[in-house]
């Protein structure tokens, strides 16, 4: 019965993100208030049948989700859901959801094409995994990657304004940008997110290291995860460190947004998957 209820939640989550994107692409394009507002209501609807997913994935497993690549992936978009609804309604920046929304829609597609439902079967915890650190470790990790999610929206939001502006001479430009707020504050918000982010990617790191002496006996082995999140770690940390002393601010600032948000991806995808390693879920 619960596990029903949680695939329910799960295509409930799957609709309602698909939906969300197109209506924030489509309130973009025609600057309507009720499809923007209908836009945001239907995130919170995703980010609530997430959440539910959850609760139920962990109910009926007796464990935190943290089992396989499929409950990893539901923590890493309701990561990505909270932390831009926050951001949407902390600054009044809708037009953001059309530049965040489609990573989690993409996180979903990748579920269903690539994830029978055998995969997504809650299995036993090892007893590597049973660790209060580990929790710790991934809730840190779902909310750095949400937030970096949102940083890489900022900066492609700031590179097409300032390319707009570029061809334009004034700079209150029609088209999509017209939605967007003043180069400024793009750069300041995804400085402040990215803030945000750094220090819970440090405490996911740490207890990743914690979590890993536990069970392998070693704190650090130079696993292809922990090399990853490593770099990760040196390119958001180069980020703040190069706009702190060296006041690198706007065209540099959202390229190295973009580029940390690829690492972020390659962390997860490219050594979750592809890698062989302690993290790897890869068959």
């Amino acid at each position: 019965m619960l596990e029903n209820l949680e695939t329910v939640m799960f295509y409930g989550l799957v609709m309602a993100c698909t939906l969300s994107l197109l209506l924030y692409l489509t309130w973009l394009g025609t600057k309507k208030d009720v499809i923007g507002r209908l836009a945001t209501y239907l995130t919170i609807i995703a980010l609530l049948a997430s959440t539910a997913a959850i609760i139920l994935r962990m109910i009926t497993s007796g464990h935190p989700p943290l089992s396989n690549g499929y409950e990893f992936l539901l923590t890493f978009v309701a990561g990505i859901l909270a932390v831009y609804l926050f951001a949407e309604y902390r600054y009044k920046l809708r037009a953001l959801g059309a530049f965040v929304m489609p990573i989690p829609f993409l996180l979903l597609m990748f579920i269903i094409m690539s994830m029978g439902p055998e995969e997504r079967i809650a299995q036993a915890v090892p007893p590597a995994l049973k660790s209060q650190w580990l929790t710790f470790h991934v809730v840190t990790a779902m909310f750095a990657y949400g937030a970096f999610a949102v940083s890489f929206g900022l900066g492609i939001m700031y590179l097409m304004k300032l390319s707009k502006e570029g061809t334009q001479k004034k700079s209150n430009s029609q088209g999509i940008v017209s939605h967007f707020p003043a180069l400024e504050k793009l750069d300041e918000l995804a400085y402040k997110v990215v803030g945000f982010a750094f220090p819970l990617l440090t405490l996911c790191i740490i207890t990743g290291a914690i979590w890993a002496n536990y069970a392998w006996g070693t704190y650090w082995s130079w696993d292809p995860k922990e090399t990853w999140s490593l770099i990760t770690w040196i390119i958001y940390a180069a980020y703040l460190h190069a706009r702190l002393m060296y006041g690198w601010k706007g065209k540099r600032a959202a390229w190295m947004a973009i580029f940390g948000f690829a690492a972020v991806l390659f962390t997860f995808f490219g050594v979750n998957y592809f890698l062989a390693g302690l993290h790897s879920y890869a068959s």
